[in-house]
């Protein structure tokens, strides 16, 4: 019993220590892609030393590859906050556009960016960027159509739904480089009443 005891504190702090060092780790890619996120940099962001990096994670491609799964956690868990916030009603596909949309113009979704950028360079870190890609995409999926209700056996609705993130992540992409707001808040209202007219559209009888 003494020893669980003994023990327990030191593992929180080395816990809180990880999680410190791959939370710095996304704001530093976020602010200065990959080429400014050295090791140095992420460790004076989470306020550690070098050595206790390097307890947790060998290399700087050790680093960033955790903080992949980060990343994703911290992206699925904010979405899933702000799904709990939607209104019901008529309101409620415009709000799902929005925030899909705010999400992928995110400090998350631009860490992720110069990752995915970097791997492409970067055969270590490949593998890690192509899985992260690969369950963002089918977990935003469904918490899209858990959020609008989306019947995808309705002919069209799927690929509509689909289109609504790749439009979110394609202006999450222009957001990259210069504030976008202005023509973005424009083009959710405007894809919104879109993608309600064909989710609200009644299925087809099947074929005689």
């Amino acid at each position: 019993m003494g020893v669980v005891t003994a023990r327990t504190p030191k593992q929180d702090r080395s816990r809180a220590t990880r999680q410190r060092i791959l939370a710095a780790a996304v704001e530093c890619l976020a602010e200065h892609g990959w080429s400014g996120s050295t090791v140095a940099v992420v460790c004076t962001r989470a306020g550690v030393t070098r050595g206790a990096a390097q307890h947790h994670f060998r290399t700087r491609e050790d680093l960033f590859t955790a903080a992949i799964a980060h990343m994703a956690d911290e992206w699925l868990a904010a979405v899933r906050e702000q799904a709990r916030a939607l209104p019901e009603g008529r309101d409620r596909t415009y709000a799902v556009v929005d925030m899909l949309v705010s999400v992928h113009t995110g400090p998350l979704f631009r860490a992720a960016l110069h990752l995915w950028v970097a791997a492409a360079d970067r055969p270590a870190l490949r593998p890690g960027v192509t899985a992260l890609q690969a369950r963002i995409g089918r977990e935003a999926h469904r918490l899209a159509v858990d959020c609008l209700d989306a019947d995808e056996s309705v002919p069209g609705v799927r690929e509509t739904v689909q289109a609504t993130l790749d439009m979110a992540r394609g202006l999450g992409l222009s957001n990259l480089l210069t504030d976008d707001s202005p023509r973005r808040a424009g083009i959710v209202q405007q894809w919104s009443r879109t993608l309600d007219a064909v989710l609200r559209r009644p299925p087809q009888p099947p074929a005689p």
